[in-house]
């Protein structure tokens, strides 16, 4: 993102974690801690949520709104990990401090927030989009009421776009990114 004279970099540790949580959320898990899939997953998504962090975004947002989105994000992926104490533990097992996971979920909230204003409208779907998914039953949720699930579908359904659009900015971006892995001297 700051090319030659600002290169970014992405610790073993920080994509050991990230790993870690993809494994967690993956529906198809193998017993594994996690996999080079997995790996892979983590290491495109860190990368797209950078470059799109570092774009500019307007309006710009303002400090809390970016820590309401964090915080969105945080109950996506304890969501998406199967709940607090699972993410807690993948910290800690990788060594991953409280304030090096808010980093993370501040780079997710400005990465969601210019996909939502500068791409497409996606961290705020209607109540009747998701009503209508619920009925069609292509959600985790459509066994129960939408009333008794309508907040953890919209925090599956606004999850599920962004990876969506992670995954396809990074893929049209690819070309245009340079992945060196240095090693420890």
């Amino acid at each position: 993102t700051g090319g030659v004279s600002k290169p970014q970099f992405i610790f073993a540790r920080e994509l050991s974690f990230e790993a870690r949580v993809e494994s967690l959320a993956d529906p198809d898990p193998d017993g594994a801690a996690y996999r080079d899939r997995h790996v892979r997953a983590a290491l495109d998504r860190h990368i797209a949520e950078t470059l799109l962090a570092s774009l500019p975004t307007l309006p710009e947002p303002r400090a809390p709104e970016v820590a309401a989105r964090a915080e969105s994000a945080r109950a996506m992926l304890e969501q998406r990990v199967g709940g607090r104490s699972r993410l807690v533990d993948a910290a800690a097992t990788e060594g991953i401090s409280s304030d090096e996971l808010d980093a993370m979920l501040r780079r997710q909230a400005k990465a969601s927030l210019y996909l939502d204003r500068m791409v497409a409208p996606m961290l705020e779907p209607s109540e009747l989009e998701l009503l209508a998914l619920h009925r069609s039953g292509a959600t985790p949720f459509s066994d129960k009421p939408f009333e008794d699930v309508k907040e953890r579908m919209l925090r599956w359904y606004v999850s599920v776009r962004m990876a969506q659009a992670l995954e396809t900015y990074y893929q049209n971006a690819r070309s245009r990114v340079s992945v060196v892995t240095v090693k420890r001297p």
